[in-house]
């Protein structure tokens, strides 16, 4: 098929037929001095000559890859088995990784159920859903379901200021047309002065594992007085952390969600990611998304069905839990082979290389002049430095000598004006930790 359908006669046959000469003449509504002007446009090109051009014009364009990355604020550059995108590019998964009907398609749910069951072993959870777009959208869902669990009759959400800002603002954008109270992250708030914040009408708390600052807390203290409050403890995470760290679930979480993201999913610009969402199993009839179970079939061979669909087109409107009609299928399937490729022993290795190696970081940073690393919590794979120096400066030195620097700590939090979030991945080698401090040193 030629790019432009129309013949010049057939062009001509549609004006006369509307009464018009010219293309023209559609437009003498529109004053001339509004008219689209006329494009001066080059000669036309070959496709071939058109590729040439536009590669020797993207040659311009900055690569992240050519660049030592030492941010990460909810985005995190992690090592990618070359299996995860060889499989997510088989044309039985990249084309129909979502179909409308996933119960005749055996291998489909297979991999959700797979992936539900690696994102329980993660969490300490009973059930997983089939993920949500991100990590906001599942603290957003998270908020729903508490809701729906105190049956409306619990207004209040209490947040910590450690989750992510970009998170909270989506609850409350999904929230706002609710009669609910998103409070407690007015200001910086300890896991003490949270708890004393619980009451009657609290319907869930959240903090977060590690936190946007990077840091790790024991929280079954907090859980257990939640649940003396008669409200639920919703815990976001990180889930490659969790490969090190305990997991919330046998801290007492209620809900562990979050972003799935550093598990096999490339940073793509910042999108498409993968929210997931697991929680306890009597809580597992509220959540939103689909639920895949393993049972056996009629000749008593291995099977995967169905279990829950929530959603408004099976079953009455106002009983529904779910509005969206898909969910990040092929994400999901990213996340399932990473997993699957690392295995316990390889998700614990990948943990530690990240814990070791923002240590030595953050050891080597603190023994320059202007710069404190804050050390009150233990930590995972980011820190926060404080320096004399704007971060704006501190990064535009960086990015001259080829590294993308911390992330600005003082947009989302004012009380933290000139303090960087650092974050280090095993993507990160010795050579380029030693030349993000020599460069922080020379910064004057």
């Amino acid at each position: 098929m030629a790019y432009i359908p129309h013949t010049e006669v057939e062009r001509q046959q549609m004006l006369a037929a509307i009464g018009v000469t010219t293309i023209e003449d559609l437009f003498e509504a529109v004053p001339a001095a509004h008219r689209f002007p006329a494009l001066d446009l080059p000669e036309p090109m070959s496709e071939m000559d058109i590729v040439r051009e536009m590669a020797a014009m993207s040659e311009a364009n900055e690569h992240a890859g050519d660049f030592a990355l030492f941010r990460g604020a909810g985005a995190y550059h992690h090592f990618i088995p070359a299996v995860v995108n060889h499989t997510l590019l088989r044309g039985e998964f990249f084309t129909a990784y979502t179909p409308y009907q996933p119960e005749v398609s055996q291998g489909t749910l297979q991999s959700i159920f797979e992936y539900q069951s690696m994102m329980c072993a993660l969490t300490g959870m009973d059930a997983a859903n089939a993920s949500h777009y991100d990590g906001a959208t599942s603290l957003a869902e998270a908020v729903t379901v508490a809701y729906d669990v105190q049956r409306g009759k619990r207004k209040k959400f209490i947040f910590s200021h450690a989750i992510n800002p970009q998170y909270r603002a989506v609850a409350r954008t999904y929230h706002q047309g609710r009669d609910v109270q998103l409070v407690g992250d007015d200001k910086a708030r300890s896991l003490d002065e949270l708890a004393a914040m619980l009451d009657d009408n609290t319907a869930m708390l959240t903090v977060s594992y590690p936190n946007f600052f990077g840091q790790i807390e024991d929280l079954t203290a907090l859980a257990e007085k939640v649940h003396a409050a008669g409200a639920l403890f919703c815990v976001v995470a990180n889930p490659l952390a969790l490969g090190l760290l305990k997991s919330p679930g046998a801290m007492g979480a209620d809900m562990v969600i979050g972003e799935a993201q550093p598990v096999g999913v490339p940073l793509s610009y910042g999108g498409p990611y993968l929210g997931f969402f697991a929680t306890k199993q009597k809580h597992v009839r509220k959540i939103a998304g689909r639920i895949v179970g393993e049972t056996v079939d009629s000749d008593g061979k291995r099977a995967y069905v169905m279990t829950l669909r929530p959603r408004e087109q099976d079953i009455r409107r106002e009983k529904a839990s779910s509005n969206i009609c898909t969910n990040q299928g092929l994400m999901a399937l990213a996340a399932c082979v990473y997993l699957s490729a690392m295995g316990k022993n390889g998700l614990r290795k990948v943990g530690e290389l990240n814990y070791h190696k923002a240590h030595y970081a953050a050891d080597q940073i603190d023994k320059l002049q202007g710069y404190k690393v804050l050390r009150d919590k233990a930590f995972f794979n980011e820190f926060v430095v404080k320096s004399l120096t704007p971060v704006s400066d501190i990064n535009a030195a960086l990015i001259e000598n080829g590294i993308i620097g911390g992330y600005d700590l003082g947009p989302d939090y004012p009380t933290m004006t000139d303090h960087m979030l650092l974050c280090v991945t095993e993507m990160n080698s010795k050579d380029e930790i030693d030349a993000l401090v020599e460069i922080l040193g020379g910064i004057e």
